[in-house]
């Protein structure tokens, strides 16, 4: 419901949009004016600030600033995702790549696995990577796989971190899975240990200039991300992702985001699915 307590002038709109872009790259349009109240409205009653310049200058000038962005961040953000979501690129995981890696390492190559979930939002999509690698490499032995997933929301990454889920929330889990890969509690599911092992969550601003991962990965996830930046921004965390993508690694993004503008650095394969140039 949108929260009718406070009005949010035009040129107020405009200091938050300036600030959210700067913080997070996100690009606010126009029409998440309401969004901005509703979802901001309950820290001004926290604070008990009478208006929104009274919370930007707060915002701005505070000593608790620093504290005080990241609640403005957890609420600006979206967090939209599900276990398997875009069936599809974890078929290609299963049916394709990760084959071509046992196959490759049976004849003397790397037995190591390194994958980034960018975004990742409440952890359905790490975890869903995880029981995939998981199945895809029971047989074999001597690997060394490691999920790391990153989010700015820090809210949404405790949530991550426990692993639990309403029934509802786990309904797209193939059966077997559920059953070998979560313990039932009551009318939720939590993830069990072995998939947890794989996977670590840590917070991460995908504006950053650079990222603190020092070795390259083979496969990077940031689906449904880029959308909401603009292209100066979206080419700008592209090229990190490259530099830090190994040679040949894999790109994975949303539905409805293309890499096609790109071409020297992400070859197409399939559809939303890239490889490093």
């Amino acid at each position: 419901m949108i929260d009718q307590g406070f009005d949010l002038s035009e040129k107020e709109f405009l200091l938050f949009k300036q600030l959210i872009y700067h913080e997070t790259g996100i690009n606010m349009s126009d029409k998440k004016k309401k969004l901005i109240v509703a979802r901001l409205s309950k820290r001004l009653r926290v604070l008990d600030l009478k208006n929104f310049t009274e919370y930007y200058e707060y915002l701005k000038d505070s000593p608790y600033a620093d504290n005080e962005i990241v609640n403005l961040i957890n609420r600006v953000t979206t967090n939209k995702t599900d276990f398997f979501r875009e069936k599809h690129h974890f078929d290609f995981l299963q049916n394709e790549l990760f084959p071509q890696m046992i196959a490759r390492s049976r004849s003397g190559g790397p037995k190591k696995l390194r994958i980034w979930s960018a975004g990742c939002s409440s952890g359905e999509e790490p975890y869903t990577l995880a029981m995939v690698t998981l199945e895809s490499f029971k047989a074999e032995r001597g690997w060394d796989v490691k999920i790391l997933a990153t989010d700015l929301d820090t809210e949404i990454l405790g949530k991550a971190i426990t692993g639990i889920y309403p029934t509802q929330l786990v309904g797209p889990v193939p059966r077997e899975y559920l059953v070998k890969y979560f313990i039932r509690k009551g009318d939720q599911y939590e993830v069990n240990g072995t998939v947890k092992s794989l996977v670590a969550f840590r917070k991460l601003n995908l504006m950053d200039e650079t990222f603190p991962m020092k070795n390259p990965f083979d496969i990077i996830f940031c689906r449904n991300v880029i959308i909401y930046f603009d292209a100066i921004t979206k080419d700008t965390l592209l090229t990190k992702y490259h530099r830090h993508l190994k040679d040949n690694g894999h790109m994975f993004i949303g539905h409805s985001e293309s890499l096609m503008h790109m071409k020297e650095k992400f070859r197409y394969l399939k559809h939303t699915i890239y490889q490093k140039v």
